[in-house]
């Protein structure tokens, strides 16, 4: 099982409170993950990743274990403390603007 904090605007959005727990098939990486959130909570589709290249969105930040890994690929596996739900995937919005 894996952990998951969303921010506020993606939690009303997906009608949830608090973290969201969700088991993957295969091995744990952001791509999994981000495919097992989108087929539990379909209206999240778009938000994290573009739809057509599957990338993740430019004011979309992934933090595990206090690191921030972004930039890391989609395919890359997760800390071994993510796939095992002892420590939750942060997913986080960033804000632009001057």
């Amino acid at each position: 099982m894996i952990r998951i904090e969303l921010p506020q605007h993606l939690r009303t959005l997906a009608r949830v409170k608090g973290e969201v727990q969700l088991d993957v098939n295969g091995p744990a990486t952001m791509h999994e993950v981000v495919d097992a959130l989108e087929i539990k909570y379909p209206m999240l589709s778009g938000t994290i990743r573009d739809q057509s290249t599957r990338r993740r969105r430019p004011l979309v930040r992934f933090f595990a274990c206090g690191d921030d890994i972004s930039h890391l690929p989609l395919e890359a596996a997760l800390p071994s403390q993510i796939a095992t739900g002892t420590e939750p995937l942060i997913i986080v919005g960033a804000i632009a603007g001057g």
